[in-house]
């Protein structure tokens, strides 16, 4: 949506990293993590949660289950059901696409934009909660996630854990005599280590082009163009691609018409957790206490950095890849629906001012590909 220029942070002095030499550089399609970043101790023990598989009921089910580091903080196709994340029971999903975790930390406290007339910022991809720690909170006590009952079973589980002397350490030695405080404490350290250079490493083919330690091929240099091209891709206009370290994102929404996932597993659980069935309609942020009919079918514009190994695409997972998601972006809205796209799940919000009938020839599509994949994390080592 284009409506709104944020001011680029210098996201790499926060977070302390540099720039090894050229010939240091680790290849473009290396995968997460690949960082010796240096933990604080309360990101340490936020790592230590993250990957607990104890912290679900049944135990089986870590954070790092579904934001796996292997796939840049997302969960790896092979462990998916048709482009869903299951929960600890695998008989149980929500209706969307596991969203990267790996810089979210970037988003802002979500707050409505007057002259754009829209949300921007905050977790999930319907901007609902208002931060890291909000968003860490949630996931625990999802009964399609990790299950648990209530706070007190989470933070028994903590306190029985290996690691619960760290948790004292940093807390206060009573600090699990108060179930809310120590929640809360829980959610803390999540956030802390969800802010640490381990899950926001900026490490990628496209950084060290910016800090000029790596050169693009011409063919990613043509896909750049084409990405920043108002007449062209377009792609600029939601995310951004300027500054020394952007994120790719606007921390708006948008709805691009993206047709319903025909094979989403939600869509035959149990009716206790969908009541609608096959009839279900995923309304997105209108849904939210932000938002009303309006937004129906919106969703938050998610970060393009790793976008090459993060697939499925898409809030529901519909598309398995870049091509299907740029020949969408490319076609979808011409009239007649020439590629025979299946309709949207809403159509009312759809925005065709700006995508859909892009006019990029397959060789442009494949350049901008080509430009994406330098956005991959591992290229050299900070």
């Amino acid at each position: 949506m284009r409506r709104i220029r944020y001011v680029s942070i210098a996201l790499l002095g926060i977070l302390g990293l540099s720039y090894c030499s050229l010939n240091d550089s680790r290849p473009v399609d290396a995968i997460l993590p690949l960082v010796a970043s240096s933990l604080t101790a309360e990101q340490q023990l936020g790592k230590e949660l993250f990957f607990d598989t104890n912290l679900s009921q049944p135990s089986g089910q870590a954070c790092g289950s579904c934001h796996n580091p292997t796939v840049a903080f997302t969960t790896p196709t092979a462990e998916m059901n048709n482009g869903i994340t299951p929960g600890v029971f695998t008989s149980r999903t929500g209706p969307r696409n596991t969203p990267t975790a790996s810089y979210a930390a970037y988003s802002p406290t979500p707050f409505f934009d007057d002259e754009a007339g829209t949300w921007v910022g905050g977790q999930f991809l319907d901007h609902r909660a208002s931060s890291l720690e909000d968003q860490a909170k949630q996931p625990f006590l999802n009964a399609v996630e990790m299950a648990n009952a209530d706070r007190s079973s989470v933070v028994a589980d903590v306190a029985a854990a290996s690691y619960a002397d760290d948790f004292r350490a940093l807390y206060g030695s009573g600090i699990f005599s108060d179930t809310d405080r120590a929640y809360e404490k829980i959610a803390q350290a999540l956030a802390a280590y969800e802010r640490s250079s381990e899950v926001n490493p900026f490490s990628s083919k496209f950084d060290a082009y910016l800090a000029g330690r790596a050169n693009l091929t011409a063919q990613e240099l043509r896909g750049l163009a084409l990405f920043r091209n108002p007449s062209k891709g377009n792609c600029e206009a939601c995310h951004p691609s300027t500054g020394d370290a952007p994120v790719f994102t606007d921390f708006t929404n948008d709805n691009l018409g993206v047709p319903k996932n025909s094979s989403n597993p939600f869509y035959t659980v149990s009716a206790t957790f969908n009541p609608d069935g096959a009839a279900f309609i995923d309304r997105g942020l209108g849904a939210t206490s932000r938002a009303d009919s309006t937004f129906d079918g919106k969703f938050k514009v998610p970060t393009l950095r790793n976008v090459a190994i993060t697939g499925p695409y898409m809030h529901n997972g519909v598309f398995t890849s870049l091509d299907e998601v740029l020949r969408f972006y490319n076609t979808a809205c011409i009239a007649g629906n020439p590629e025979g796209w299946a309709s949207p799940e809403i159509a009312s919000t759809r925005n065709c001012s700006e995508l859909g009938d892009l006019g990029l020839t397959s060789e442009e599509i494949s350049d901008i590909i080509a430009f994406l994949h330098t956005l991959t994390d591992g290229y050299f080592q900070p």
